[in-house]
C-alpha cells in the first residue's frame, strides 16, 4: 500500500516523498488510519519495521487538525528509553513535519540541561523525551504539560526492563486524562499487557508479526567454538569474508573494551560502544562506524534497541545475551527495510542452555556449523556465566535499584546505559522504499 492511500495530507506526502518513500511497511498500513481515527492503540512489530513513522506521521496530521489548548503548551509527548532513540525519532519528526508550523525538541539526560530548559521556555508543540530527564524538568517546572494531547510510549518494553515503571507513572499523573494513548512496543510481555491496562482506553490492538521472532530476511547460524578462540574465529571470519560492516555483541563494558582493542591489533579497525563511554565517543564511534571509518562496532546491549544503521549486513553474537528476547534484538539491527541480512553466533560449552532458551523462544533450531581448524575441544567443561555489574540485559539482571545503574538517562547528567539510534535503513533501488 502506498502513503498515498493512508489519507496523509499534502504537506506530509510532500516530506515522505522526499525522503524517498513511498510504499508503507505493514505496520504502518495498520497503525495510521487508527490513529488518525483517534483510537488509543496497542501496537507490537518487529524491529526495523518502520514503527517511528508508524505513529510519527499521523501524530503530525492529528496536530494539524486540531488548535492548540494554550501558548507555549506541549502538545504531543513522545517517551523513549535511551537518548539515542530519542534523538531518532526527533530526527524523523523534524524530517516529516518539515513542512509544517510545529516545533519540537528532545530531551534526554548526560548532557546539559540548560539549553533544554531555553528551547523549553519559547514553546514547542513536540517533546520527545527520556523519562528521567523529562522529570527533572518536571521538577524543575522548566516544563507544561497540561495542554497534552497524545502521549506517546516507544519502545515500552525496553522502558520497563529498565525500571522505568515508576517515572512513567508519575508523567501519567501530571498530564490531562483526556489524551489519545500510543504504545509501540517489541514484544507483548505480561507487564505490558498490564501497562497497557492502566494507560490505555478501548484501544485497537495490533502485531505485524508473532511474538519474539525474528525477519525472514535475517539467515541465522551458530558456530561451536571454544571460549578461548573466539576472538581468533573473529577475526578469521571477516578476513576472510572481507566484511567491511560488523556489529558485534558482548555481554559486558568491559569485554566490548577488549575484543575492539584486540581486533584492532588483528589489523581490523574497531571501536566499541556501551554505557561507561561518553555521550561523544558514542556518537563519534556510530558516525565512524555508520560512514565505514571502522569495520567493526562493538557493543553490549544498550545498542540492541536502538542501533539502526543502513544495509548493516552482519550481526555478530560474540556471547550469547543472558535473556533470550534480548537475542531477537539484537540480530533485528540487521535485515532491516525488506533487505537480507546475516546474524552469526559465537557460541562455547558455557551457553548451551542460552542457545536452548533462544531456540525455544524462537520455536526453531538454529543451523549449526563447525568451522574447520575451529573446532571445540570436548573435553573442556562448561563453567557458570557471571551476569556481573557491567550487564543490563533485561529482567533477569536488573539489580533491586529498578536498573538505574546501568539503565540510560542519568538524572543530572548520569550516565545510563543507551541505544545508539541513527536513520533507518533503505533499500538501494531493487525494493520500494519504506520509511523508517
Amino acid at each position: 500500500m502506498l502513503f498515498s492511500e493512508l489519507g496523509l495530507s499534502a504537506e506530509l506526502l510532500r516530506a515522505i516523498d522526499q525522503q524517498g518513500y513511498q510504499e508503507a511497511t505493514p505496520i504502518q498500513q495498520q497503525a495510521i488510519p487508527l490513529i488518525l481515527e483517534g483510537h488509543d492503540l496497542l501496537a507490537g512489530a518487529q524491529t526495523g519495521t518502520g514503527k517511528t513513522a508508524g505513529f510519527t506521521l499521523p501524530l503530525l496530521q492529528r496536530l494539524q487538525n486540531t488548535a492548540p489548548q494554550g501558548n507555549k503548551c506541549v502538545r504531543a509527548l513522545i517517551l523513549v528509553p535511551t537518548r539515542e532513540l530519542a534523538a531518532q525519532v526527533a530526527e524523523s519528526v523534524e524530517n516529516y513535519g518539515r513542512y509544517l508550523p510545529f516545533t519540537s525538541t528532545v530531551i534526554f539526560g548526560g548532557v546539559s540541561i540548560n539549553p533544554q530548559i531555553t528551547k523549553l521556555r519559547r514553546g514547542v508543540d513536540i517533546v520527545i523525551a527520556t523519562p528521567g530527564r523529562l522529570l527533572d524538568h518536571m521538577q524543575r517546572g522548566t516544563i507544561r504539560l497540561g495542554g497534552v494531547e497524545t502521549l506517546v510510549l516507544d519502545e515500552a518494553d525496553r522502558m520497563l526492563d529498565m525500571g522505568f515503571i515508576r517515572d512513567i507513572r508519575k508523567v501519567l499523573q501530571a498530564i490531562p486524562a483526556n489524551r489519545q494513548n500510543l504504545l509501540f512496543s517489541a514484544t507483548f510481555s505480561k507487564e505490558i499487557k498490564q501497562l497497557a491496562g492502566e494507560l490505555l482506553n478501548a484501544p485497537m490492538e495490533i502485531q505485524v508479526a508473532r511474538q519474539n521472532t525474528t525477519v525472514e530476511q535475517i539467515s541465522q547460524v551458530v558456530h561451536p567454538v571454544d571460549r578461548s578462540r573466539k576472538r581468533e574465529l573473529l577475526s578469521h571470519m571477516i578476513g576472510l569474508g572481507n566484511w567491511q560492516q560488523v556489529l558485534v555483541f558482548t555481554r559486558t563494558k568491559h569485554l566490548a573494551n577488549r575484543l575492539s582493542q584486540q581486533l584492532e591489533q588483528d589489523g581490523i579497525s574497531s571501536a566499541a560502544i556501551h554505557g561507561n563511554k561518553s555521550q561523544g565517543a558514542r556518537t563519534r564511534a556510530l558516525a565512524d562506524f555508520k560512514r565505514g571509518g571502522v569495520r567493526v562496532l562493538v557493543a553490549t546491549d544498550i545498542a540492541a534497541r536502538g542501533l539502526d544503521i543502513e544495509q548493516l549486513p552482519h550481526v555478530v553474537n560474540f556471547e550469547l545475551p543472558n535473556v533470550a528476547e534480548d537475542y531477537v534484538h539484537r540480530i533485528g539491527r540487521t535485515g532491516r527495510a525488506g533487505l537480507d541480512g546475516e546474524a552469526i553466533s559465537l557460541v562455547c560449552v558455557d551457553e548451551k542452555k542460552l542457545l536452548a532458551d533462544i531456540e525455544k523462544l524462537q520455536r526453531c533450531n538454529i543451523e549449526k556449523v563447525i568451522i574447520p581448524g575451529y573446532e571445540p575441544d570436548e573435553s573442556i567443561r562448561a563453567e557458570p556465566i557471571k551476569n556481573g555489574g557491567n550487564n543490563n540485559s533485561g529482567r533477569n539482571s536488573r539489580p533491586n535499584n529498578r536498573g538505574r545503574n546501568n539503565s540510560s538517562q542519568g538524572r543530572n547528567g548520569r550516565g545510563r546505559n543507551a541505544s545508539a539510534q541513527a536513520p533507518r535503513g533503505r533499500g538501494q533501488g531493487q525494493r520500494s522504499r519504506r520509511a523508517a
